[in-house]
């Protein structure tokens, strides 16, 4: 009897058989690619055709952050290991928390208090060429990181709007057959790699609480939203203190 292997089949949260995305692959013609087009295919499109942005929640299905259109590390990530899966590329998550420092600029800064000091963080291992690959540069689109490249275009040090990196000039964000990463320099905590997203949120989840949680989904992501999308477009000034945001103690709030 034929083995199914745990890091290619669907689960709920990676629904690559949901007609939206097996017609997006079908659409594409990605099956067709040699193994290392698959990847950066996927890849690519994940990056730069869903853009930068905050979702209802993390455990959200892969469908839902297709139809959204946009999402942020987790949920791009869930979108990307869906279409992985669903061209043949065996990959995992490897979870961890972040410095809430990441958000400064994209979080309005009189709610900027109230968020978690530690937040969930994800990227995508893949098995490439008998090697685990992590994907993580895959959670800024190129519009948005021009942005930041262009505004903080006197250091290479970046840790906020999305951003955790000592390399903002030329970050390794593309696929080339190695890792890519955009968050790196902000990982607190490290959490081991899940074969799936949906078991990583049955042991871990956001830490908000009733009310910020609520106020989150109904109004703070939504602002979040609309402030990336004037960063993007060239609307709203970025704030100098992103590039310090790393060094808040651990104690602050």
């Amino acid at each position: 009897m034929q083995m199914t292997d745990p890091l290619l089949v669907p689960t709920k949260l990676l629904d690559f058989d949901a007609a939206p995305l097996a017609r997006l692959i079908e659409n594409r013609s990605w099956r067709g690619l040699s193994e290392y087009d698959r990847i950066g295919a996927a890849y690519d499109f994940v990056r730069n055709e869903i853009a930068f942005g905050y979702n209802r929640a993390d455990d959200i299905p892969a469908s839902e952050v297709l139809s959204d259109g946009y999402g942020q590390c987790n949920t791009k990530g869930t979108l990307l290991m869906a279409l992985l899966r669903g061209v043949g590329i065996r990959c995992r998550l490897h979870g961890f928390t972040i410095h809430k420092g990441l958000q400064r600029g994209v979080v309005p800064e009189l709610v900027y208090p109230l968020a978690p000091q530690e937040i969930l963080h994800s990227w995508v291992e893949i098995e490439f060429q008998g090697a685990w690959i992590n994907l993580e540069g895959f959670i800024l689109d190129d519009a948005f990181l021009k942005v930041l490249q262009t505004s903080f275009s006197d250091t290479d040090s970046l840790c906020g709007y999305g951003a955790g990196t000592d390399c903002l000039g030329a970050p390794p964000v593309a696929w080339n057959g190695e890792d890519t990463y955009i968050q790196k320099t902000g990982i607190v905590q490290d959490f081991g790699v899940f074969d799936t997203p949906d078991a990583f949120y049955l042991s871990h989840e956001q830490s908000f609480g009733w009310l910020r949680g609520a106020l989150y989904r109904h109004i703070i992501r939504h602002w979040m939203n609309a402030r990336v999308r004037g960063f993007r477009s060239g609307r709203l000034k970025t704030d100098r203190r992103a590039t310090h945001a790393h060094e808040e103690p651990a104690n602050a709030t």
